[in-house]
């Protein structure tokens, strides 16, 4: 059977009900992904912390917006991408900047736009950079830290996207205005 269940406070595993409880508390509701997660107490717990220590980063809103939202665009997270223009509202990043990730079209800044370009690389080529490609990265602004950085919020994302591509995780009501399906044209890394 490949329907994965989805849990809340009451029917999830004991080891998950206080992780459940802490998303709770943290978003005012149970995000769907949580409640599937939830069916195994590490995936959420190694996921709380991931999500918690990627918002640590040195990336700035928009920054972290750029990684996050590439990740999920490139992975084509059917509930990824809405949740995540929806927490970009929330940090108050510009819709445009939003749109731009959620349309592969080209990004306000060049900074922003050598972020994008060295995340698909790092998603695309399973971490294999070459010099000539961290150069640029750096030559843009960015340091180790920040190609590190990038890395974490790879795990991270590929934790949500791959379990939301298993589950088939609905959407949550809250980002049903933002839905998501990708065009017909990825961003070349």
């Amino acid at each position: 059977m490949t329907d994965f269940p989805s849990y809340d406070l009451e029917t999830a595993p004991e080891a998950s009900k206080p992780l459940l409880e802490k998303s709770q508390a943290a978003f005012g509701r149970l995000p769907g992904l949580h409640k599937v997660m939830s069916g195994s107490p590490q995936a959420l717990d190694g996921y709380q912390v991931l999500h918690k220590l990627a918002t640590e980063t040195d990336f700035d809103a928009d920054e972290i917006t750029v990684v996050w939202q590439t990740i999920n665009v490139e992975n084509e997270c059917h509930y990824c991408v809405p949740a995540h223009t929806g927490i970009a509202k929330m940090m108050k990043v510009d819709d445009a900047l939003s749109n731009a990730l959620r349309d592969e079209a080209p990004l306000p800044t060049a900074k922003l736009e050598a972020l994008r370009k060295f995340t698909l690389q790092v998603v695309r080529q399973r971490g294999n950079i070459e010099d000539a490609q961290f150069e640029a990265f750096f030559a843009a602004g960015f340091t180790h830290r920040s190609a590190l950085d990038v890395v974490l919020v790879v795990a991270q994302k590929t934790m949500s996207n791959y379990i939301n591509h298993f589950a088939k995780t609905p959407v949550d009501e809250v980002f049903h205005p933002l839905l998501w399906e990708r065009g017909d044209t990825p961003v070349e890394s």
